[in-house]
Protein backbone atom coordinates (compact mmCIF):
# COMPACT_ATOMS: atom_id res chain seq x y z
CA UNK A 1 0.00 0.00 0.00
CA UNK A 2 1.41 3.38 -0.92
CA UNK A 3 1.83 6.11 1.71
CA UNK A 4 -1.11 8.26 0.56
CA UNK A 5 -3.57 5.38 0.63
CA UNK A 6 -2.21 4.20 3.99
CA UNK A 7 -2.86 7.63 5.52
CA UNK A 8 -6.35 7.83 4.03
CA UNK A 9 -7.23 4.38 5.37
CA UNK A 10 -5.86 5.20 8.84
CA UNK A 11 -8.01 8.35 8.90
CA UNK A 12 -11.05 6.38 7.72
CA UNK A 13 -10.58 3.93 10.58
CA UNK A 14 -9.90 6.72 13.10
CA UNK A 15 -13.17 8.51 12.34
CA UNK A 16 -15.07 5.30 13.14
CA UNK A 17 -14.49 6.36 16.76
CA UNK A 18 -17.08 9.11 16.23
CA UNK A 19 -19.71 6.37 16.60
CA UNK A 20 -18.64 6.06 20.27
CA UNK A 21 -19.18 9.71 21.18
CA UNK A 22 -22.66 9.92 22.68
CA UNK A 23 -24.66 13.11 22.87
CA UNK A 24 -27.26 14.31 25.39
CA UNK A 25 -29.95 14.10 22.70
CA UNK A 26 -31.93 10.88 22.47
CA UNK A 27 -33.11 9.17 19.30
CA UNK A 28 -36.77 9.56 18.40
CA UNK A 29 -39.36 7.36 20.12
CA UNK A 30 -37.43 7.77 23.39
CA UNK A 31 -34.53 5.73 22.09
CA UNK A 32 -30.98 5.66 23.42
CA UNK A 33 -28.65 8.65 23.26
CA UNK A 34 -27.60 9.35 19.69
CA UNK A 35 -23.93 9.29 18.77
CA UNK A 36 -22.03 11.97 16.87
CA UNK A 37 -21.89 9.98 13.63
CA UNK A 38 -25.66 9.52 13.62
CA UNK A 39 -26.12 13.23 14.32
CA UNK A 40 -23.80 14.17 11.42
CA UNK A 41 -25.47 11.77 8.99
CA UNK A 42 -28.93 13.01 9.97
CA UNK A 43 -27.86 16.65 9.53
CA UNK A 44 -26.39 15.95 6.09
CA UNK A 45 -29.57 14.29 4.82
CA UNK A 46 -31.71 17.07 6.34
CA UNK A 47 -29.53 19.68 4.62
CA UNK A 48 -30.15 18.02 1.27
CA UNK A 49 -33.90 17.70 1.86
CA UNK A 50 -34.35 21.24 3.20
CA UNK A 51 -31.90 23.10 0.94
CA UNK A 52 -34.71 25.03 -0.73
CA UNK A 53 -35.21 26.92 2.56
CA UNK A 54 -31.72 28.38 2.68
CA UNK A 55 -31.74 32.18 2.78
CA UNK A 56 -29.06 32.25 0.07
CA UNK A 57 -27.95 30.00 -2.79
CA UNK A 58 -25.67 27.25 -1.44
CA UNK A 59 -23.35 24.52 -2.67
CA UNK A 60 -25.27 21.61 -1.11
CA UNK A 61 -22.36 19.18 -1.50
CA UNK A 62 -20.19 21.51 0.55
CA UNK A 63 -22.91 21.89 3.18
CA UNK A 64 -23.33 18.13 3.45
CA UNK A 65 -19.58 17.61 3.85
CA UNK A 66 -19.50 20.31 6.55
CA UNK A 67 -22.28 18.47 8.35
CA UNK A 68 -20.42 15.18 8.09
CA UNK A 69 -17.08 16.47 9.43
CA UNK A 70 -18.12 19.14 11.95
CA UNK A 71 -18.04 16.83 14.99
CA UNK A 72 -15.08 14.60 14.06
CA UNK A 73 -13.03 16.66 16.52
CA UNK A 74 -15.20 15.32 19.34
CA UNK A 75 -13.33 12.02 19.05
CA UNK A 76 -10.68 13.78 21.18
CA UNK A 77 -12.54 16.80 22.52
CA UNK A 78 -15.71 15.01 23.62
CA UNK A 79 -19.22 16.32 23.16
CA UNK A 80 -19.97 19.63 24.84
CA UNK A 81 -23.66 19.87 25.70
CA UNK A 82 -25.31 22.89 24.08
CA UNK A 83 -26.18 24.41 27.47
CA UNK A 84 -22.99 23.50 29.37
CA UNK A 85 -21.44 26.91 30.11
CA UNK A 86 -18.40 25.46 31.89
CA UNK A 87 -17.60 23.07 29.05
CA UNK A 88 -17.94 25.85 26.51
CA UNK A 89 -15.08 27.75 28.15
CA UNK A 90 -12.55 25.14 26.97
CA UNK A 91 -14.40 23.79 23.94
CA UNK A 92 -12.56 25.84 21.30
CA UNK A 93 -9.09 24.89 22.58
CA UNK A 94 -10.00 21.21 22.89
CA UNK A 95 -11.46 21.15 19.40
CA UNK A 96 -8.51 22.98 17.82
CA UNK A 97 -6.06 20.44 19.29
CA UNK A 98 -8.27 17.60 18.10
CA UNK A 99 -8.57 19.08 14.61
CA UNK A 100 -4.79 19.29 14.33
CA UNK A 101 -4.21 15.70 15.47
CA UNK A 102 -7.01 14.02 13.55
CA UNK A 103 -6.78 15.87 10.23
CA UNK A 104 -2.96 15.56 10.33
CA UNK A 105 -3.43 11.84 9.74
CA UNK A 106 -4.41 12.67 6.14
CA UNK A 107 -2.19 13.55 3.18
CA UNK A 108 -1.37 17.27 3.36
CA UNK A 109 -3.78 18.38 0.62
CA UNK A 110 -6.73 16.61 2.25
CA UNK A 111 -5.72 17.81 5.70
CA UNK A 112 -5.74 21.37 4.39
CA UNK A 113 -9.08 20.91 2.62
CA UNK A 114 -10.93 19.41 5.59
CA UNK A 115 -9.34 21.77 8.13
CA UNK A 116 -10.41 24.74 6.00
CA UNK A 117 -13.93 23.36 5.72
CA UNK A 118 -14.08 22.84 9.50
CA UNK A 119 -12.82 26.40 10.05
CA UNK A 120 -15.39 27.76 7.59
CA UNK A 121 -18.16 25.98 9.52
CA UNK A 122 -16.88 27.39 12.81
CA UNK A 123 -16.57 30.93 11.43
CA UNK A 124 -20.28 30.97 10.55
CA UNK A 125 -19.88 33.53 7.74
CA UNK A 126 -20.55 31.82 4.41
CA UNK A 127 -24.04 30.82 3.22
CA UNK A 128 -22.95 27.17 3.47
CA UNK A 129 -21.75 27.52 7.07
CA UNK A 130 -24.91 29.36 8.07
CA UNK A 131 -27.14 26.67 6.59
CA UNK A 132 -25.05 23.83 8.08
CA UNK A 133 -25.39 25.49 11.49
CA UNK A 134 -29.15 25.74 10.97
CA UNK A 135 -29.14 21.95 10.55
CA UNK A 136 -26.94 21.55 13.64
CA UNK A 137 -29.55 23.50 15.62
CA UNK A 138 -32.70 22.06 14.05
CA UNK A 139 -31.77 18.37 14.19
CA UNK A 140 -31.49 18.01 17.99
CA UNK A 141 -34.46 20.33 18.52
CA UNK A 142 -36.56 18.09 16.26
CA UNK A 143 -35.49 14.99 18.22
CA UNK A 144 -36.17 16.71 21.55
CA UNK A 145 -39.63 17.67 20.36
CA UNK A 146 -40.30 14.11 19.14
CA UNK A 147 -39.45 12.85 22.64
CA UNK A 148 -41.91 15.25 24.29
CA UNK A 149 -39.09 17.46 25.52
CA UNK A 150 -37.58 14.83 27.83
CA UNK A 151 -33.99 16.09 27.39
CA UNK A 152 -35.01 19.69 28.08
CA UNK A 153 -36.93 18.63 31.19
CA UNK A 154 -34.04 16.49 32.45
CA UNK A 155 -31.60 19.40 32.17
CA UNK A 156 -34.14 22.03 33.29
CA UNK A 157 -33.48 24.11 30.20
CA UNK A 158 -34.97 27.61 30.04
CA UNK A 159 -36.54 29.26 27.01
CA UNK A 160 -33.78 31.90 26.86
CA UNK A 161 -31.20 29.11 26.49
CA UNK A 162 -33.07 27.45 23.64
CA UNK A 163 -33.79 30.74 21.89
CA UNK A 164 -30.18 31.81 22.42
CA UNK A 165 -28.92 28.73 20.60
CA UNK A 166 -31.63 28.84 17.94
CA UNK A 167 -31.36 32.57 17.24
CA UNK A 168 -28.60 31.89 14.74
CA UNK A 169 -30.78 29.44 12.83
CA UNK A 170 -32.47 32.36 11.09
CA UNK A 171 -29.08 33.38 9.63
CA UNK A 172 -29.20 30.19 7.58
CA UNK A 173 -32.94 29.93 7.06
CA UNK A 174 -35.71 32.31 8.06
CA UNK A 175 -38.31 29.70 7.07
CA UNK A 176 -36.78 27.02 9.30
CA UNK A 177 -36.45 29.52 12.15
CA UNK A 178 -40.21 30.03 11.96
CA UNK A 179 -40.64 26.26 12.42
CA UNK A 180 -38.15 26.30 15.30
CA UNK A 181 -40.09 29.09 17.00
CA UNK A 182 -43.32 27.09 16.74
CA UNK A 183 -41.67 24.02 18.27
CA UNK A 184 -40.15 26.04 21.11
CA UNK A 185 -43.46 27.75 21.88
CA UNK A 186 -45.26 24.40 21.87
CA UNK A 187 -42.74 22.96 24.35
CA UNK A 188 -42.90 26.02 26.62
CA UNK A 189 -46.69 25.64 26.77
CA UNK A 190 -46.35 21.93 27.57
CA UNK A 191 -43.88 22.69 30.38
CA UNK A 192 -40.97 20.91 28.67
CA UNK A 193 -38.95 24.12 28.40
CA UNK A 194 -38.93 26.35 31.46
CA UNK A 195 -40.06 29.94 30.89
CA UNK A 196 -37.74 32.77 31.96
Amino acid sequence: MDERLRKQMEFALEIDKEKNIFRQTHLSNHGRNENDAEHAWHMAIMAYLLREYSNEPIDIGKVMLMCLIHDIVEIDAGDTYAYDLEGQKTQKAREEAAKERIFSMLPEDQKSELSSLFDEFEAYETPEAKFAHAMDNLQPLMLNDSNDGADWREHRVHSSQVYGRQSKTRRGSQKLYELVDQLIQKNIKKGNIMPD
